[in-house]
Order: C-alpha cells, then sequence, then structure tokens
C-alpha cells in the first residue's frame, strides 16, 4: 500500500506533518478529514526509490531511517509492556480469526494510541509489503521486541501458527509483567519505610533536638552521657548533612559502575543479593520462575533447545543463573540432557532438576517447565507476604529505639535538674 507524507492544518490553525499509508491519495486526504486535520500539501513516497542509497538497491530509504530515529528518541513510550502485551494480544486474536497480516497491521495502526507506536507499525506493515518476513520486520525494533519476542515469532512462522505463538507471547509477558509488579511491590514497602524513617530522623536532629539541647546547656548543668552523644550527632547533622548526601551518591555511582560494566563485580553483587536473608531466597524464586517460564515459552513456540537456553539466559535478570543457564547450553552442545547439567550448577533448587529430569523422560518437558514455574509463582506470593510482615515489625522497632532514645537524652537532664532544685 502507497505512503503518502502530508502537511496540513489542525484545529487552531497549527501545521502538523507527518505520515499515512492509503491506497489513494484521495483516501488518504479523507481520512485526514476524519481526524480533523486540513490537508495543506499531499505526495506520495515510493518505498525503496525514495531512499535508496547509490549502489544499495532496495536499501532502507530515507524517510525509514527519519522514523527510527523519531521512534529511539521517544524510546520509553515505545517500550511501554502494556502497549506491548495488548498489542500482541490483539494481532494474535485477528490473526486466529483468518484476517491477513497487511490487514491486521492495518488494524494495528487505526487504532495505536500513540504516534509512535502508529509510525512503528506502519514501517513494520511497509517492509512486510516489500516482502521481508514479519520477524525481519520485528528485529528492526530492538527498544519495542526483544530477541525473545523476534525468535518465538520467527519459529512461529516456520510451522504456519504465528497466532498461537503471539498469543502465548501475549500470556507470557502478562505473566512477566505481573510477576515484576510482585517483587517490586514486595521491595517497595521497605525502601518506603527506611526513606520515611531517615527523613523524620534527619528533621528531627537537625531542628528539633537543637533547639531543646540549646536550651539545656544554657543552664550550665553537667549533662548525662546520652544527651552530650545526642548533642554530638545532631551537629554532625546540622553541619555536616551535605557530606551524606554526597556520599550517598557516591556509593550509587560506584555501585552502578561495578554492577554495569565489571563482569566479576555484577557477579559478586548478584551472588551475594542470592544470599542475604527472605531477600535473597524471593529473587531466587523469581529467576528461577522467569527462567522456566521463558524456557518452556520458547520450547513450546518451536525454538532449539540450545538458541532457547542462549535467549534465557539475557532475560533472567540474575547473573548467578545466567552463567548456569550458559553452563547447561555448553553441556547441551556436548550431548547430554538438560536436567543433569542442570543439577550440576548447584545454582537451581533440587527440585527443579527432578521435575526437569522427570518431564524429559515422559517427554513433557514443556508442560512441567510451565508447572515449576506456576508452582515458583505462588512460592514468591508467600514470600513477599512472608518479606512484609517480617520487615514491618523491624522497621517499627528500629524507628521506636531512635525515637525512644532521642526521648530518653531529652528526659533525663529536665529530671535531673528538677531534682537539684529540690
Amino acid at each position: 500500500m502507497p505512503i503518502f507524507e502530508y502537511k496540513a492544518y489542525a484545529p487552531g490553525g497549527a501545521v502538523q506533518s507527518g505520515v499515512i499509508d492509503a491506497d489513494t491519495s484521495r483516501e488518504a486526504r479523507t481520512r485526514l478529514r476524519r481526524e480533523n486535520l486540513l490537508v495543506k500539501e499531499i505526495k506520495e513516497l515510493h518505498g525503496k526509490a525514495a531512499g535508496a542509497t547509490k549502489g544499495q538497491k532496495g536499501g532502507p530509504s530515507r524517510l525509514q531511517a527519519l522514523m527510527k530515529a523519531r521512534q529511539r528518541a521517544s524510546g520509553p513510550s515505545a517500550r511501554n509492556l502494556d502497549v506491548l502485551t495488548a498489542s500482541t494480544r490483539q494481532m494474535g486474536t485477528l490473526l486466529g480469526a483468518g484476517i491477513p497480516l497487511a490487514e491486521t497491521l492495518k488494524a494495528m495502526i487505526e487504532q495505536a494510541e500513540s504516534r509512535t507506536v502508529e509510525t512503528m507499525f506502519r514501517e513494520i506493515r511497509e517492509r512486510i509489503n516489500q516482502g521481508a518476513s514479519l520477524a525481519e520486520s520485528l528485529s528492526e525494533h530492538p527498544y519495542m521486541f526483544s530477541e525473545l519476542y523476534v525468535n518465538m515469532v520467527r519459529a512461529g512462522e516456520a510451522t504456519g501458527n504465528v497466532d498461537v505463538v503471539l498469543r502465548r507471547l501475549a500470556d507470557y509477558l502478562q505473566g512477566q509483567r505481573t510477576l515484576r509488579r510482585k517483587v517490586v511491590s514486595a521491595l517497595t514497602y521497605p525502601a518506603l519505610m527506611i526513606g520515611i524513617g531517615m527523613i523524620v530522623v534527619s528533621i528531627l536532629m537537625a531542628v528539633v533536638v537543637p533547639k531543646i539541647t540549646t536550651m539545656l546547656t544554657d543552664m550550665n548543668q553537667t549533662l548525662p552521657t546520652p544527651t552530650r552523644i545526642l548533642i554530638m550527632v545532631s551537629d554532625l547533622f546540622k553541619n555536616w548533612w551535605w557530606a551524606g548526601f554526597l556520599s550517598i551518591a557516591a556509593l550509587s555511582t560506584i555501585f552502578e559502575r561495578i554492577y554495569n560494566r565489571s563482569d566479576k563485580g555484577r557477579l559478586w553483587i548478584d551472588r551475594t543479593m542470592l544470599r542475604l536473608p527472605v531477600i535473597g531466597d524471593l529473587l531466587r524464586k523469581q529467576a528461577v520462575s522467569r527462567f522456566t517460564r521463558t524456557l518452556s515459552t520458547l520450547l513450546q513456540s518451536g525454538v532449539p533447545a540450545v538458541q532457547s537456553l542462549e535467549i534465557t539466559k539475557t532475560v533472567v535478570g540474575n547473573r548467578v543463573i545466567a552463567d548456569a543457564t550458559d553452563t547447561i547450553r555448553q553441556r547441551i552442545l556436548e550431548g547430554t540432557d538438560i536436567a543433569t547439567p542442570l543439577k550440576a550448577t548447584g545454582v537451581f533448587p533440587a527440585v527443579v532438576g527432578y521435575m526437569v529430569n522427570v518431564g524429559e523422560q515422559s517427554g513433557e518437558l514443556e508442560q512441567m517447565l510451565d508447572r515449576i514455574a506456576s508452582a515458583y509463582d505462588e512460592e514468591i506470593d508467600i514470600s513477599t507476604e512472608r518479606l512484609t510482615s517480617v520487615l514491618e515489625p523491624i522497621m517499627i522497632v528500629f524507628l521506636a529505639v531512635i525515637v525512644g532514645y532521642i526521648v530518653i537524652s531529652i528526659v533525663l537532664p529536665i529530671l535531673q535538674i528538677g531534682q537539684i532544685g529540690k
């Protein structure tokens, strides 16, 4: 279908430019009028001829390059997981109903809620009209469609089950989003409690306590040891608060560099996180659930085991689990099964290795991996509740001890003065 570039007057008189695909320029004008746009200028862009560079017949057009640059500039909105999940499910439903791919993409273009998503689907449709496969077209938008997504679609095209694969992908994305929200919500509460506690204590030490301790000091009385310690800490908060902020910023920067730029540093941090009480157990269950669910989804979609493990390694979210996954992949290349190296890594719980072994022997590995993931999803629910129930009283007691110490340190000299007066 031809693509037209237009300039039009929007309501209010502003000039708006863009692209639209339609069978004729008349149809393009009609559709723009429905959007309350008065066309000033419209012209057809001829796919390959419009921007093929010299010596590169059929190369990407200038329009495509501009679209990609614009999409990358507004990446965060395009990568919205809610949009990707909904679009994937809609495409799977339309294809499953027998609607051709070109018409399915046209429907996605018309109902896109943002200009970024609309432009992306227009480019995908144009590439398919030029003869590219759906997987190839999607791979040109890595900020939106991951390697896992593209490979599953490629496997679906090879088996003729793209609609089934897309629906399976939508379920997978929905599950991963739910899982991520559970873990984030479990970790957000204690982090919020710590942050609020630090703010309250900082205000007390920097504003309230100095006013009271100044009155006590002016009485020229010998202050108790707890009160002297409180005054010293209060002076540190009042005079060196900026050093605290700088220290936190420096530690955050060092952590980010170690985690993102050093393989050994990231491995050490991820291993340490897994060893933390309560939180480590939650993170391990999340990684195991993601590993089993991703591997099951890829295998069910027809992606070879070795390639499935290569992709799974990139999405587990923990370097320790990722390295173990790569070890399993290398052992499979040597001719072994999945269960044996999985047990040998010592990273996965024993029950996972046992169930994978049973699944391989019965020929139902994909279904067994799904059951493991579902079981761990339930355990994650229990772990999040346990984490909240454990950390909440700990944080309350911790804050109560600090506030109690402040109160005692202030009350002690007052009582002392009262006894002297008698």
